[in-house]
């Protein structure tokens, strides 16, 4: 079995994913499986994909289109290893991401991980000022922002277990990390920069205005939360998010 399960969704994502998939196949560290589930894209992904002379690398095809969280969990099911990590068919690592991670994992004595990330225009320059890993990340702080991002973030199954994404929620990414820290005290920075996300003009992430319900459903129907208590978590995760993308670069 090998050491790391990479999970990704793909979805019309040709115009970015050789990139990606240079990224990952150029890690220092080699023990690893590629579980991409392409969700019925209409491009060419899927011929992108097939061309790679890459064992490794696994592609299965949905049955139908179910969006990002249903592709992840098709993945997650045939994952194998035991360090799961998430990357996204547009996003990039660094060489040595897998490598410092799995060593910072094991060196810690971490049950999940993340590190810092840059924050990139769709030619992967720098746009925002990066992403720090620099907080211990708990159930409680998480419910106030989501520190954890996908592409820069690592568990060990073998200590908690695969967790899987709600299908149907935009938040599906925040509702899986609450759900694992549910289950442990923390999880650790590794505070150098390992990642490069790339902002598109309409990432949803981005526009807080049109998933505040959605995060608010984070609260009262994942977390089971009263209104007001849900009322609560959501205005600081709005604050946080405000503050999280507030310092663009000219």
């Amino acid at each position: 079995m090998p050491e790391v399960s990479i999970i990704t969704p793909c979805y019309n994502s040709s115009k970015f994913l050789e990139e990606t998939i240079s990224s990952v196949q150029n890690q220092t560290f080699t023990d690893w499986e590629w579980l991409i589930t392409d969700d019925r894209s209409a491009d060419n992904s899927v011929e992108i994909i097939q061309k790679i002379n890459d064992p490794r690398i696994k592609l299965t095809i949905a049955k139908k289109n179910g969006g990002a969280g249903h592709a992840r969990n098709i993945s997650l099911k045939n994952a194998t290893g035991r360090f799961i990590t998430f990357l996204d068919a547009d996003d990039f690592w660094e060489p040595e991401f897998l490598e410092e991670m799995i060593a910072f994992m094991k060196k810690e004595n971490a049950e999940i991980a993340y590190s810092t990330y840059a924050r990139c225009d769709e030619n992967l320059e720098p746009k925002i000022e990066d992403f720090k890993a620099d907080k211990v990340v708990t159930f409680d702080n998480l419910l106030k922002t989501c520190r954890l991002s996908l592409l820069s973030s690592m568990y060990d199954s073998k200590r908690v277990g695969v967790e899987f994404f709600p299908e149907g929620s935009k938040r599906e990414d925040h509702v899986m990390w609450l759900n694992l820290l549910k289950k442990i005290p923390e999880g650790k920075p590794l505070p150098k920069t390992m990642a490069k996300y790339r902002m598109h003009p309409t990432s949803v992430s981005r526009k807080k205005q049109n998933i505040i319900k959605d995060q608010y459903l984070v609260y009262k129907d994942f977390m089971k939360f009263s209104t007001v208590k849900s009322l609560y978590y959501t205005a600081n995760w709005a604050f946080n998010g405000f503050l999280k993308y507030s310092k663009i670069f000219n």
